[in-house]
C-alpha cells in the first residue's frame, strides 16, 4: 500500500498535516548576502539535486471541530504549484470542508490557490485570516505604482483576492484564532507577514511562514536575504530571534519553504543554525 504524499504531527487536540502544493523554479542569484557558488555548495552538501528548486507546503489543521488551511499554495498560476487541491483530497478534506484559511502573506505562490479560473473563492465557505498591515500594505496606490510589472501583478492579485472573499475576510489581533492556535507577527519578509503557533501541554509547533525560502543555506547563514523580502534588514533580524528562539525553547517547526516532510527542528550548528528533519 502506497504512503499518503505527506506527514502529520498530533499537537494536543489539533492534528497538523503538511500537504505540498508543489515545487517552483527559482535561481540562487535571487539571494543576497552569499556568493551564488558557496549558497550552491550548500544545497549540493544537503542532498539536494537541483539548487535552485524552492518546495511549496501549505498545511491542514484539524480539531476542535475545525478544518484550517495555513495558505493556499500557488494554485498552478504561472505554471507554479497546483497540487494542494489534489492533495487535500488525498487527506479526506474538500474545499467546502474548510471553514477557516490563514494566510502568512499576501504573495502568489501563498495566495494563487484561494481563486479558481473565474476568480470566485476556492474556499466558499471559509474565513480569510490575514494581519491589518498586510491588507494596507498591498492595498496602497503609491506602492502599485512604484512596483515592476511583475510587482504590479502580485498587487492585483491579492486586491482581486480579498476582495473575492470580502465578506469572510477578518483581520488578526493577536489574540487566539481558536483555543491553541496563536497568531505571531514576523515582520520583514513582508509589512504583515505571521505565523502561527499551536501549544499544548509540553508540545509546541510553529507555522513559520517564509522565515526561509532556502532552509540549509539562510539556517547556516541568517544574514542571507532574498529578492522577494520587502525589508531584508527586518527580516534578518526576525529570522536570527526566531532561529535562536527554536533552538532555545526546542521549538518543532513548519515553514512553507522546508522540504516535502514540513516538519522540523532548529538546531545550533558552527556559529550558525542547521535544520534538522525527523526519520520517517
Amino acid at each position: 500500500m502506497n504512503h499518503p504524499p505527506f506527514t502529520s504531527r498530533q499537537i494536543g487536540d489539533f492534528l497538523v498535516t503538511a500537504l505540498s502544493d508543489g515545487n517552483m523554479s527559482a535561481s540562487l542569484d535571487l539571494l543576497s548576502g552569499i556568493e551564488t557558488a558557496d549558497a550552491g555548495l550548500i544545497q549540493r552538501s544537503a542532498g539536494i539535486a537541483e539548487p535552485g528548486n524552492i518546495h511549496i507546503n501549505c498545511y491542514l489543521i484539524r480539531g476542535q471541530g475545525r478544518t484550517i488551511l495555513v495558505d493556499a499554495g500557488a494554485g498552478g498560476l504561472n505554471n507554479v504549484g497546483g497540487l494542494l487541491k489534489r492533495n487535500l483530497g488525498a487527506a479526506g478534506v474538500s474545499p467546502a470542508d474548510v471553514d477557516t484559511v490563514l494566510l502568512t502573506h499576501g504573495h502568489p505562490d501563498h495566495i494563487g490557490g484561494l481563486l479558481d479560473a473565474e476568480g470566485r473563492p476556492v474556499y466558499k465557505h471559509a474565513e480569510l485570516y490575514l494581519h491589518p498591515l498586510e491588507a494596507e500594505y498591498w492595498r496602497d496606490d503609491e506602492r502599485l505604482k512604484m512596483a515592476s510589472e511583475r510587482g504590479q501583478r502580485n498587487f492585483k492579485l491579492v486586491r482581486r483576492t480579498l476582495e473575492a472573499y470580502a465578506q469572510n475576510l477578518r483581520f488578526l489581533d493577536g489574540k487566539e484564532i481558536t483555543g491553541g492556535i496563536l497568531p505571531v507577527w514576523l515582520p520583514g519578509h513582508t509589512p504583515g507577514h505571521t505565523g502561527f503557533r499551536i501549544d499544548s501541554g509540553d508540545k509546541c509547533l510553529l507555522i513559520w511562514g517564509d522565515i526561509v525560502h532556502f532552509p540549509h543555506i539562510q539556517s547556516a547563514h541568517p544574514a542571507v536575504s532574498i529578492v522577494f523580502d520587502c525589508n531584508p534588514a527586518q527580516a534578518e533580524d526576525t529570522r536570527k530571534k526566531l532561529l535562536e528562539q527554536a533552538v532555545k525553547e526546542k521549538l518543532l517547526v513548519a515553514g512553507m519553504h522546508l522540504e516535502r516532510r514540513g516538519f522540523a527542528s532548529v538546531l545550533m550548528a558552527d556559529g550558525g543554525y542547521r535544520i534538522s528533519y525527523p526519520e520517517e
